[in-house]
């Protein structure tokens, strides 16, 4: 996946919020941790605020 498509897919959860587009969004953010690196995902936590929509914390294996 690309961080572009990656970028697109957690902003419609980030729009949603709630529990299951949190849990959709750790696996999109697992994803491109396995192809992309820790620092990229962490980057998107970031850069969408999923920090403070989801309480996602950057850093760590999501």
């Amino acid at each position: 996946m690309t961080l572009e498509k990656a970028r697109q897919l957690l902003v419609t959860q980030a729009d949603f919020g709630g529990g299951y587009n949190r849990n959709s969004a750790r696996l999109i953010l697992a994803e491109v941790t396995r192809e992309h690196g820790q620092a990229a995902a962490d980057e998107l936590i970031r850069e969408l605020r999923l920090d403070e929509i989801f309480g996602l914390t950057t850093g760590k294996s999501q």
